[in-house]
């Protein structure tokens, strides 16, 4: 399986944040979770893999090709979709569209149709009449409509309601059916990630904490439920967080074996994504 996007080394500083030595690989005919809190640098990473922002140091591949020199090519054959909307209010969908079609050379005017109807949007209505979930609906169809082969997504479906995330999601499950092709996701709402994605990539203050398949992850991680008398400061050592009450504890642990040798009479569970995010993060603090 070839990596649609290497990242290596990647570094940018601010003045309150950085990125630090960020690397990573995403395989084609996959879609990636990009996971973190807010604030945890998803944006900044992949406004600098795009060169949104110059980044201070680092290498970005793109289809086995360095994305410094192939930039307008690779950029040919990517769509994004941004959180914040990069439109101009004032004008309508077909006015807006006649601005961007003319970037790219492999534009569909019958796939932009078919998405237009696709989406129930009426091209005429002006964009700032347009509700958060209608605009990110718009992006998606420009994004597909130049036979773009990897989707770079920062938090498409923040603040959007779940009938219009679960639309969106049903959209790209589509979109993954032809082979060859690949969605970088960034949320932090991982619920949907639960549902669609294959691999999670985590980022922590600006650091990448984890990178895994995402049914690896999950085995590899168990929610434990317990009683308090059963803890003592070794066996706290094998949980990732501890949440501890009047009533019991409940903790993530990567290391179930031991936990369960040294511990009777405890719950085990499944975790979710955001359960073993949440617990990363507590470590950390």
């Amino acid at each position: 399986m070839e990596n649609i996007l290497e990242v290596y080394n990647l570094n940018k500083t601010y003045t309150d944040f950085s990125l630090s030595n960020i690397s990573f690989a995403l395989p084609e005919d996959c879609i990636t979770g990009f996971i973190g809190v807010n604030g945890a640098g998803k944006t900044t990473t992949i406004r600098s893999i795009l060169d949104v922002v110059k980044r201070d140091s680092g290498k970005i591949k793109i289809f086995g090709k360095d994305f410094d020199g192939n930039e307008k090519e690779l950029k040919n054959r990517i769509g994004v979709v941004f959180d914040d909307s990069y439109f101009y209010e004032e004008l309508s969908m077909a006015e807006m569209k006649s601005i961007i079609a003319p970037s790219y050379d492999n534009w569909c005017e019958e796939d932009y149709q078919q998405n237009m109807k696709r989406f129930n949007l009426n091209p005429k209505q002006k964009i700032d009449t347009l509700s958060k979930g209608m605009k990110m609906k718009f992006a998606l169809a420009l994004a597909l409509s130049h036979k773009a082969e990897f989707l770079i997504m920062d938090e498409p479906t923040s603040g959007l309601d779940p009938l219009i995330r679960s639309q969106i999601l049903d959209i790209l499950t589509g979109y993954m059916k032809k082979c060859g092709r690949g969605v970088f996701f960034s949320t932090h709402i991982t619920s949907d990630l639960d549902k669609i994605a294959d691999m999670i990539v985590m980022i922590d203050n600006g650091r990448i904490i984890l990178e895994r398949e995402k049914d690896t992850l999950l085995d590899e991680h168990r929610k434990v439920k317990g009683d308090i008398q059963f803890l003592n400061d070794e066996i706290k050592k094998l949980f990732l967080n501890l949440e501890i009450t009047g009533y019991g504890f409940i903790g993530i642990t990567s290391k179930i074996n031991e936990v369960q040798k040294n511990m009777p009479d405890i719950l085990i569970e499944r975790p979710t994504i955001e359960d073993i995010m949440l617990a990363y993060i507590e470590r950390r603090e």
